[in-house]
């Protein structure tokens, strides 16, 4: 999975992409060409610019200026300060003002956009000092004190309005900057979350079908190889008994072929198509189980109590699968002549199962669990429930869980 996209509007402003390098190249001859070129024929050639080396001064001031457009977007601080100390050395050198000037208002406009706060506000501020120092110089040619405090004035007003205009352009391109830069990152970051959810959903979905797998292998396993013991050992003595193992070897073993083939379909279904599934098992399914259990040799009894009710078909295949695994532990570990009683009691508020043996129990158990009993408390605990599994007084094992039942009593 790629890392989320963090950069944010700052860093973008900070490097810009190699189209916006090339567009402000091209700002930048277009303004050296407006007004360079109009500055240096205007004030370098002509009757303005009365000082020696006038030419040269006007044509390194628009050099400069129009040469700082080019990194206007990927450094503005250092570009606005280009232009503003040119600006202000051209005037210190007698041409107070030239059409290269205009460029102080596309580099507010810039660091306004593509700056920081703080290059902003000292940008504003020395746009309003500049202009208020051209005015105050257009004034002192007045000839009266009235004359010279309008001329200030008006002035004045005049360059901050234009100030404020380009300014306030800037700050509206920035927010819109901003406000699209957040939704990218917002869009990434939705981006990221559906991706950690389909590969959580992807993580579960695996869990569920390996616990579907390892309950159709072990449960249909152990009922072979209790069978294939049996027959074997009657052979010899009862050919019909071990023919009738050989039966029941055949049906597990087609069953659990069928189911095996029934999830692997559902893995491997390419077209988007809805696969020909076999209905999941339920708690109804139960006595058949039981059924199926007794034909290979196992003594099992099952004792009902209470009403039964209609369950959710999930919470349904939950407590088949408790009862199967509970059933698979007992042949896999009672050891021969065990006697197994189930017990399924319905009360107002939940379903207690109770699937206990006279065999050796935790006698037969090893130092390395394995997934069956994690299986069933994973499901009880899924369900809202818990189980509970251990020897019992007197011998054998107990399983025990307890199930709500949705809409039940409280």
């Amino acid at each position: 999975m790629s890392a989320p996209v963090t950069a944010g509007p700052s860093s973008s402003r900070r490097h810009p992409t190699r189209p916006r390098l090339l567009q402000d190249v091209l700002l930048a001859v277009v303004c050296f060409v407006v007004f360079g070129l109009s500055s240096l024929v205007t004030f370098g050639f002509s009757g303005f610019g009365t000082r020696d080396g006038a030419p040269a001064i006007v044509l390194l001031a628009g050099v400069l200026m129009c040469g700082a457009m080019v990194w206007r977007a990927s450094n503005p601080v250092p570009a606005t300060i280009l232009v503003y100390f040119t600006a202000l050395a051209h005037f210190a050198a007698g041409f107070m003002l030239l059409p290269i000037d205009a460029l102080i208002f596309l580099a507010l406009y810039s660091v306004t956009v593509h700056g920081p706060r703080w290059a902003e506000r000292l940008g504003l501020a020395g746009a309003l000092v500049g202009g208020l120092l051209v005015s105050t110089v257009f004034a002192a040619n007045a000839t009266t004190r009235l004359e010279a405090v309008f001329l200030v004035a008006f002035g004045f007003a005049f360059a901050a309005t234009a100030v404020l205009l380009f300014w306030s352009v800037g700050l509206l391109r920035r927010s819109r900057s901003d406000r699209t830069e957040s939704l990218r990152e917002r869009a990434a970051r939705l981006e990221l979350e559906r991706d950690q959810q389909a590969q959580l959903a992807t993580a579960a979905e695996r869990n569920r079908i390996a616990r579907e797998m390892h309950d159709i292998v072990a449960h249909s396993l152990s009922v072979v190889i209790a069978q294939a013991d049996g027959g074997r050992y009657a052979a010899a003595a009862d050919p019909a008994a071990a023919v009738t193992a050989l039966s029941t070897i055949s049906e597990t073993g087609r069953a659990a072929l069928a189911d095996m083939r029934r999830i692997l379909g559902v893995l491997r279904d390419e077209d988007g198509q809805a696969a020909d599934l076999i209905p999941q098992p339920a708690d109804a399914d139960i006595v058949a189980l039981l059924e199926q259990v007794r034909r290979s040799g196992l003594e099992v009894s099952h004792v009902d109590l209470g009403t039964p009710r209609p369950m959710p078909p999930g919470t349904g295949v939950a407590v088949y699968r408790i009862v199967q695994e509970a059933l698979t532990n007992v042949l896999k570990h009672a050891g021969p002549h065990a006697r197994v009683t189930v017990t399924t009691q319905w009360t107002p508020a939940e379903l207690v199962l109770t699937v206990e043996d006279d065999g050796r129990g935790a006698a037969a158990t090893t130092e390395v669990p394995g997934y069956g009993l994690v299986g069933m408390k994973e499901r009880a605990s899924m369900l809202g429930g818990a189980l509970i599994a251990g020897p019992r007084p007197g011998g054998g094992f107990r399983t025990r869980a307890t199930i709500p039942i949705p809409g039940g009593a409280p």
